[in-house]
């Protein structure tokens, strides 16, 4: 049976003698130094470089708000690029508009794919989300060494992300978007690295600017690179929107190319 589905970030010391112990004084108020906060930066070009993940949220009153945490190992997310902001890691897709200035960032209304989810705490995510995520917030961002991203709302509520880089971060520049047809199987196929590695199988097809398949695929071959956010479910055809990178300086028995998932655009089960 066939169903189609469309869908639209030690140190240790050893061997050394004991010190012999002193007396220490305490620190004076004067000599007391306190660890400096990372200076803010301006959050601009850092927005669409990085993914951020929420890490740590709270209300005016300091308590911890549980309800944005219902999935423990997938954070909330969101995604910057050209004026679009874009909500994963919930129970629905998420997005809208934005606008930035130097300390505000002020969102349009989300909309959301209808997707029901069985879990009440992830229908709720939807709705803990969408509430915090409009109007204008206060936004800063630190990079020491870890970008964070901190957002204020009206309301006095603080999110705090944490940023992951993007592929176009990672691999320095923006990928060639594709779309690759994963056949329901994989098959043997040699690696000198991999005993019995189980390779995909995959071939490219073509969409013209109104979506629709255009020309004939070629036959499938085996695929030896992975596919970074994609898990194969065996039994299951896909065809997935991938951007494709050139690595630079790859290593002796690395691909010279990387493929990053952007979305399935169509899935199909083949299971007998």
């Amino acid at each position: 049976m066939k169903r189609l589905l469309l869908l639209a970030l030690p140190l240790a010391l050893a061997g050394c003698p004991k010190p012999v112990e002193q007396a220490v004084p305490a620190p004076s108020a004067t000599t007391a130094a306190a660890t400096p906060a990372p200076a803010t930066v301006d959050a601009s070009p850092l927005l669409s470089q990085y993914h951020w993940q929420l890490m740590d949220a709270t209300d005016a009153q300091g308590k911890r708000i549980d309800a944005l945490f219902a999935r423990a190992d997938k954070p909330l997310q969101l995604d910057f690029k050209e004026g679009r902001l874009g909500v994963s890691n919930a129970c629905n897709r998420m997005s809208g508009t934005y606008t930035l200035s130097d300390t505000s960032l002020t969102l349009g209304r989300l909309t959301s794919t209808m997707m029901a989810c069985t879990d009440n705490a992830l229908m709720a995510l939807d709705q803990e989300i969408g509430k915090r995520l409009e109007g204008t917030l206060k936004i800063a961002a630190t990079q020491d060494g870890v970008a964070q991203l901190a957002l204020t709302t009206a309301t006095g509520d603080k999110l705090l992300f944490a940023g992951n880089p993007t592929a176009d971060t990672r691999f320095g520049g923006h990928g060639e978007r594709v779309f690759l047809e994963v056949a329901a199987e994989t098959k043997p196929c040699s690696h000198p690295l991999i005993p019995d590695k189980q390779c995909l199988q995959v071939r490219e097809v073509k969409y013209d600017d109104k979506g629709l398949k255009v020309g004939t695929p070629g036959e499938f071959e085996h695929f030896y690179d992975s596919i970074e956010g994609y898990t194969h479910e065996p039994g299951v055809r896909n065809v997935l929107r991938v951007d494709r990178y050139t690595v630079k300086n790859p290593p002796a028995d690395g691909s010279s190319n990387a493929y990053v998932l952007d979305m399935v655009v169509e899935s199909a089960n083949e299971k007998q």
